[in-house]
């Protein structure tokens, strides 16, 4: 495989309905066409579906519980060595634009340059979700029934991220030794606010409804159970505020998709594309009601699938990998694609090539999610192979799904005697990775440290929560609850 530039382009909370490509009502003509020069990676997942420890595992390549970042204030410090400081060390030029959600400026993160970044707020981010027994409801009913057309930081600041990834490729492009470039943009991540003219696009329009949005249809596991309540999602949203909601999500995706189609268009008028491979994905998906939940934090495919697109120089042409990847294969396949060398200290990680996976065929594969954070009392891990989905809760029932049948997640096997073999295998094939029980009392102990390293549970409700991190130069809106 022949050395060259990387692109990695990253979005937040971008499910993979949210793409044409993926089958989904989106229109998202620039990623569509990525998709026809490259492969689909179709049974992708994040390694944890909430922002600040997926994008640490994905930094250091290491599952969450490796890595030990749990949770949305435990954001990446540099302490663990990430691709981007491998690259650099080695004289690669790797600089990132965009939103980062990592500790503070102050941090080395490994980037040559990072251009107007969004760090967690204070440095230390969203402290109130470590209190995992008994932590405030978080009321998001008022950000669902405010869904429309408008504008937001976020627009704003996605805006600024295409201008600037244009500009860093006009700058910097044509160097003779391969770069890498992270692009990180924030939508469509809530709030779920849409340009005009995108959200009259799609609210014109008979969209989908989610699977089991209705409330006689909502699954009765007690971890969902808890998340609906923890969110004061009771009793389900009006059809037509769905809708609503429907449409501004879909309407930030397609305007995801321009800003990214301004960037490579200009690669592609700059001469780079046959010299540049690209990768897409999101650090998890978003629910948009199904289930009853809005957000993210399940392991549903919903939340924990996420759209992944490769293209460039040896990437197969308009192919549909099947292979299970997460979000850890990045690490590896960014050293491989710019031509670095691999570190002895790395042989262990637990990712693949993404550009071995989608040069052979289709092939059995495991891959892991986990969540410790915010809304849940005890930690949640997802085992998916090519076809079925292993759910294992701390202290709860698990679940088992035949994608391959039920690609909709609507028939829970584990109660099935006829699936009693298959769901002790997936909890054998969990136990070889990690002991369940053991991960969640160290996430649990970490947590208690960092609450009272910040002064202690009264001080950290007395901090209060805020919805969204603040786009750069905005203040955080912290309420109590």
């Amino acid at each position: 495989m022949d050395a060259t530039n990387t692109l990695f382009i990253l979005s937040d909370q971008h499910t993979r309905s949210g793409l044409g490509c993926y089958g989904g009502i989106a229109q998202t003509p620039n990623l569509d066409r990525l998709a026809e020069r490259g492969t689909r990676f179709d049974t992708a997942y994040t390694n944890c579906p909430i922002c600040v420890p997926v994008r640490a595992s994905l930094a250091t390549g290491r599952w969450v519980h490796q890595a030990r970042y749990w949770d949305n204030a435990f954001p990446y410090d540099g302490q663990i060595p990430s691709w981007h400081h491998r690259l650099r060390d080695q004289g690669f030029h790797v600089d990132s634009i965009g939103k980062l959600h990592f500790s503070t400026e102050q941090d080395d993160h490994g980037f040559a340059d990072r251009v107007e970044p969004l760090y967690v707020v204070d440095g230390i981010g969203d402290v109130l979700g470590c209190l995992r027994d008994d932590g405030p409801v978080r009321r998001k009913r008022g950000g669902i029934l405010e869904a429309g057309p408008g504008d937001s930081t976020y627009l704003q600041y996605d805006r600024r991220n295409a201008d600037h990834g244009v500009e860093w490729l006009e700058a910097h492009g044509q160097q003779d030794k391969p770069w890498a470039l992270m692009l990180s943009f924030v939508c469509p991540h809530p709030p779920y606010i849409c340009p005009p003219e995108w959200f009259e696009y799609y609210a014109n329009r008979d969209l989908p409804m989610p699977p089991q949005w209705q409330q006689a249809d909502w699954p009765t596991h007690p971890v969902v159970d808890h998340f609906r309540r923890f969110f004061d999602l009771h009793p389900q949203f009006e059809e037509k505020q769905i809708r609503r909601l429907l449409a501004a999500y879909y309407g930030a995706c397609s305007f995801l998709d321009e800003q990214i189609g301004r960037v490579l268009h200009r690669l592609e008028t700059l001469g780079l594309t046959d010299r540049t491979r690209v990768i897409y994905t999101s650090d998890h998906g978003e629910h948009l009601g199904a289930r009853g939940i809005y957000g993210k934090l399940s392991l549903y495919d919903e939340s924990a699938g996420v759209p992944m697109i490769a293209a460039g120089p040896d990437v197969p042409h308009g192919h549909a990998c099947h292979t299970p990847t997460s979000l850890i294969d990045l690490y590896p396949s960014i050293i491989e694609s710019v031509g670095a060398r691999s570190y002895d200290d790395d042989a262990g990680l637990p990712g693949r090539s993404l550009w071995a996976i989608a040069n052979n065929a289709d092939a059995q594969r495991t891959v892991l999610s986990e969540y410790h954070a915010v809304a849940s009392k005890h930690g949640s891990y997802m085992l998916r192979d090519e076809r079925f989905k292993y759910n294992h809760y701390v202290g709860a029932p698990p679940q088992l799904f035949d994608m391959r049948s039920d690609p909709q997640e609507l028939r829970d096997l584990a109660g099935d005697p006829a699936h009693a073999e298959q769901l002790k295998a997936c909890e054998q094939r969990l136990r070889q990775i990690l002991d369940p029980d053991e991960v969640d009392a160290m996430a649990r102990a970490d947590q208690a440290a960092r609450v009272e390293a910040l002064g202690g549970e009264a001080a950290i409700r007395q901090r209060g929560a805020f919805d969204n991190s603040p786009a750069p130069g905005e203040a955080p809106a912290f309420r109590l609850h």
